[in-house]
């Protein structure tokens, strides 16, 4: 598995990404992910036959992934049953599913990558040194493949949120 250095920073400081970027037009990588209750998941096999958007985010416990994340909430309940929004941090399950509750989140889907990191590697979103994901998006189309793609050049940017809701509504529709 590749690693580039210097890619992004993290409170100031160069980091080592581990993996390749995802880019438009390939088969999204499956990935196990933990959900809330401790259960391990395959991500993409868990909202089959659904489009995806899959937001990694460093944590909940910030005030941009805060935002990011209740932003999708509500995006999520005027996009329907065809899609399923799945939210992936680093942050430990019980700790995800806290927040989820005093957010008042119920409309999208928090998941884990603390023990095998195995959607950072595959989706190149960690940060090897700080052991976080770097904020990215992704929209995975009903067929596995992924028709959106974008990794925040810093952890305090979000992404574009109309672009990446477009990028859905498209797959959505296709």
């Amino acid at each position: 598995m590749s690693t580039r250095f210097g890619i992004i920073k993290f409170a100031g400081i160069e980091q080592t990404i581990v993996g390749d970027d995802i880019i438009v037009g390939q088969k999204a990588p499956e990935f196990i992910i933990q959900k809330t209750d401790w259960s391990l998941s395959k991500g993409l096999k868990e909202t089959a036959g659904k489009v995806r958007i899959i937001a990694a985010i460093p944590s909940l416990d910030t005030p941009v992934c805060d935002r990011e994340t209740r932003r999708f909430n509500i995006e999520a309940a005027n996009l329907g049953q065809d899609i399923a929004i799945m939210v992936i941090s680093m942050d430990l399950p019980v700790a995800q599913k806290r927040w989820c509750g005093a957010a008042g989140i119920e409309q999208l889907i928090t998941v884990s990558d603390v023990v095998k990191a195995d959607f950072g590697k595959k989706y190149a979103t960690l940060m090897k040194e700080v052991r976080i994901l770097r904020r990215a998006v992704f929209v995975i189309d009903k067929k596995g493949i992924v028709s959106y793609a974008a990794y925040m050049a810093t952890n305090g940017n979000e992404p574009n949120y109309e672009e990446v809701l477009a990028a859905a509504r498209k797959a959505i529709a296709e």
